[in-house]
């Protein structure tokens, strides 16, 4: 009975830790692929440029804007940076 009441605190332990981590952030990007095959309905939108989509999506689907991407936050430009020129 005691290595029962053990087992059942440790997976009570367990599922608890796991409820009350904070969910991992979601890392949103402007292309998105809609697949087409026999499933249909599926989107990955894990795509920074178009051209990635395009590669991705080719004979499985096509590219579409993704409407829940926001864009970087605004941010001002940095000035370019001169580095040292060595000769030599």
């Amino acid at each position: 009975m005691n290595a029962f009441k053990l087992a059942l605190i440790a997976v009570a332990s367990i599922a608890g830790v796991a409820v009350l981590a904070p969910p991992a952030a979601a890392i949103e990007y402007p292309w998105c692929v809609a697949y087409t095959g026999m499933g249909g309905g599926g989107r990955n939108c894990g795509f920074s440029t178009f051209e990635q989509c395009r590669v991705s999506a080719m004979g499985t689907g096509f590219c579409e804007a993704n409407t829940f991407y926001d864009g970087p936050a605004d941010r001002p430009a940095r000035p370019a940076r001169h580095g040292k020129h060595h000769n030599g």
